[in-house]
């Protein structure tokens, strides 16, 4: 996988990503924040930050799903970025990127990481948040950046929905927790674990949560209540990633989201919420995983199926 190493690039895995063969994600360590304040360390400016993505991981289309729920596409410019084989990490397409606020031209995404800090020792991962003023990263911590993509453009955005209320944050973080462990991680445990019992104990928590999933949104609409909150968007792009991706990619073959009934009728309901739909490449995502860079090792052939119609009618108004 490769990382960065007193600032240098290197394809030794001195950060290790695995504990007795379960897989363990690093944490983030560029975690500043963006807020109102015209004093703060990073004021929220338009045109002043830039959110670089890859339609391939999940933990990335939280915040791209953000930038367009809180319409934030003229005062966050979006970058693309890829695996490709013989590439030192995520790698600008085209040949290369000016980045913001410089003059220099770079190919890898890391070489943005290094310009904000040349010593730096890290994974170098995606979604990252980049200032051009002060030419540094802000954020690679996607449960912060749509945190700041909530409130803090509010005064240059259009009048959105708060997905993150005073009044539920408790059983928003409650619930983040639970289908971070249950399902994330899990999903991530089932396709990276290295022995049979870290796997299987991957597979059967991420059953049992779904299970309970099911269950919960048997009885309300959405996650924590009748509206939409941080919860469901949070879940919502292993769930759109789960039956064309991780069900066979990702050894997760017990039951497909489509075999849940509520479920299944959730992850319709958010697809049709406006704009949602636009930021789902669902065939570029399964180009990402099963593509010869890609996490997924396999011969490089892009599955074809299954064919979804998220856009077909869903029940989930039978709640009001």
């Amino acid at each position: 996988m490769g990382h960065l190493l007193d600032g240098s690039w290197t394809e030794n895995e001195t950060l290790v990503e695995n504990a007795g063969g379960m897989y363990v994600k690093k944490p983030s360590i560029f975690r500043n924040r963006i807020e109102p304040d015209p004093a703060a360390e990073f004021p929220a400016e338009s045109g002043r930050y830039h959110l670089y993505a890859a339609v391939s991981c999940p933990w990335a289309h939280r915040t791209v799903l953000y930038r367009a729920l809180k319409k934030l596409d003229a005062i966050v410019e979006l970058h693309a970025v890829e695996q490709v084989v013989g590439g030192q990490g995520w790698t600008f397409p085209d040949g290369g990127h000016v980045v913001p606020g410089t003059d220099a031209r770079v190919k890898y995404l890391h070489q943005l990481y290094t310009i904000s800090d040349p010593a730096c020792t890290t994974r170098v991962t995606v979604p990252t948040l980049w200032d051009a003023r002060t030419r540094r990263v802000v954020n690679n911590e996607s449960s912060e950046i749509i945190r700041v993509f909530n409130s803090a453009f509010a005064a240059f955005a259009p009048p959105t929905p708060d997905y993150y209320p005073e009044a539920l944050r408790a059983e928003i973080d409650a619930m983040n927790e639970f289908t971070l462990k249950g399902v994330n991680n899990a999903v991530n445990g089932c396709g990276r674990s290295s022995t049979q019992a870290a796997y299987e104990e991957s597979f059967h928590l991420l059953f049992r949560t779904l299970d309970a999933l099911e269950e919960r949104l048997g009885e309300q609409r959405y996650l924590c209540g009748p509206r939409q909150t941080e919860a469901d968007w949070r879940l919502f792009p292993n769930l759109v990633r789960f039956d064309p991706i991780s069900y066979q990619g990702y050894k997760c073959n017990l039951r497909r989201i489509e075999d849940y009934p509520n479920l299944s009728n959730y992850l319709r309901d958010l697809w049709q919420t406006p704009g949602v739909a636009e930021v789902c490449d669902i065939e570029g995502m399964k180009r990402g995983v099963f593509g010869p860079a890609g996490p997924i090792k396999s011969s490089g052939i892009i599955p074809l199926g299954p064919w979804i119609d998220h856009g077909r009618p869903h029940d989930r108004a039978r709640f009001g």
